[in-house]
């Protein structure tokens, strides 16, 4: 018998908000469009075409003939071409070995990490094949032998010597700095260098700055790393006194309705299909004045970004002044969470280069007249300190807190040593150069 009733239900559903679609990037954005489109049948999706044939078409792109035409693809980086293939295409050039020689190279190849070094023993390997150590050892010396220099070493030390050997560069007391004193090295102790090895401090610096040219990774270079473009959702261009600000949405596709699926809903239908349309056209309808609303609101707040830094624009990045969130949500009239969502994962394209909208957000710091600056203006001041300090007398954190105080810009020494940090610089000590 079946019984009829009322109950509810909880159920989780993922609602999608006008809010949502701001915070998309331009990649999301279009991910997100093809899900609907292919959900929605209603909704048409337009691809912005920029094929070379449209260019052809329409700005008279003519490429050069030619009895060798070139593929554009010849100039991609091939993934294929990695350290594994590259140090085997060279093993393929060696004559006289046996198949037993041919295996132990191609084991001590394929067991190299991505920085070009060999993780195992010799005496691991030779166990492992079965093989006496000794002809271990004199493949090993043969790969190592190969381009790039310093390649199959066990050890950094032996990834120098190697490096040196192969330029033709060593030296007594060359190599008694690589095998003995890379701590100090690394340190930048150049005294105690000199003392232990009895020479003078010149002379240790000139060797220094010899090891310091070499390649600590001689794979890397084969290393095929992921790289991450972005697309720029804003254009800022100079327009004689003024910057014109545009929503880049090229590369989004447009959205627009089906016409036969609109015929279909003026037309006499039956319930349940006119039912489904119904939905899907409001579905539809929704998504486009949430893409105007948008592209609306990234206007006002790139707009209200370009006013408030318009010295940076005019003038680089040490005018740059601080700002927050709440700053442009004030000037904007928008909430302080519409702008937080406008500006994620947001770029702006201008004169100056590509920039994270959340760039230009930077904290105060107030100098000893009252006038606030930003923490990115007061990094790249500290660079512009070291970069033209005297390298044989570098500025310590202190001096540098000093020198900025002196402009009316007060900073802790700890602020200092922590931007400097930031910047990728060493401590004074171990930037030094005698």
């Amino acid at each position: 018998m079946i019984r009829y009733g009322l109950q509810q239900e909880q159920a989780f559903r993922l609602a999608m908000t006008p809010e949502t679609i701001l915070q998309y990037s331009s990649a999301d954005l279009m991910s997100y469009l093809h899900e609907q489109a292919n959900e929605n049948p209603i909704i048409d999706l337009t691809e912005i075409d920029m094929s070379i044939e449209r260019m052809s078409k329409e700005e008279e792109y003519s490429p050069r003939k030619s009895d060798n035409p070139v593929d554009l693809l010849d100039f991609v980086s091939n993934p294929a071409d990695n350290l594994y293939r590259h140090l085997k295409a060279q093993l393929g050039l060696v004559r006289g070995l046996s198949k037993l020689q041919q295996m132990i190279a191609m084991f001590l190849i394929g067991n190299l990490n991505e920085k070009g070094y060999l993780e195992l023993d010799v005496s691991t390997v030779a166990g492992i094949l079965d093989v006496p150590t000794e002809e271990v050892e004199n493949i090993l010396a043969l790969i190592q032998g190969f381009e790039p220099a310093g390649i199959a070493a066990r050890s950094l030390e032996e990834c120098l010597l190697l490096q040196l050997r192969y330029a033709g560069k060593v030296g007594v007391y060359l190599e008694e700095i690589v095998r003995h004193h890379m701590v100090n090295l690394s340190c930048n102790r150049i005294q105690k260098i000199a003392d232990a090895l009895g020479i003078n401090i010149r002379e240790v610096q000139q060797i220094t700055d010899q090891i310091r040219k070499l390649n600590p990774c001689p794979g890397a270079a084969f290393a095929h790393y992921e790289h991450q473009y972005h697309i720029a959702d804003i254009s800022v261009e100079k327009s004689k006194n003024d910057y014109l600000v545009t929503v880049n949405d090229i590369t989004v596709p447009r959205v627009g309705i089906n016409p036969f699926y609109q015929r279909m809903l003026r037309e006499q239908t039956m319930g349940e299909e006119k039912q489904f349309l119904h939905e899907k056209m409001n579905t539809a309808l929704w998504l486009i004045h949430s893409l105007e609303q948008r592209r609306l609101t990234l206007m006002r707040v790139a707009r209200a970004i370009v006013d408030r830094q318009w010295e940076f624009f005019e003038h680089g990045v040490h005018y740059l002044k601080p700002m927050t969130q709440k700053e442009i949500a004030e000037i904007t009239g928008l909430h302080e969470s519409t702008v937080s969502r406008a500006v994620s994962n947001k770029y702006m394209q201008t004169p100056r280069g590509m920039f994270e909208l959340k760039y230009f957000f930077t904290s105060a710091l107030v100098s000893k007249d009252g006038d606030a600056t930003s923490s990115e203006s007061a990094k790249m001041r500290i660079k512009q300190i070291i970069d033209d300090e005297e390298k044989q007398k570098p500025f310590s954190d202190q001096a540098i807190t000093e020198l900025l105080a002196k402009e009316g810009l007060e900073l802790s020494r700890r602020t200092v040593a922590k931007y400097r940090e930031e910047l990728g610089y060493l401590s004074s000590s171990r930037r030094k150069i005698y």
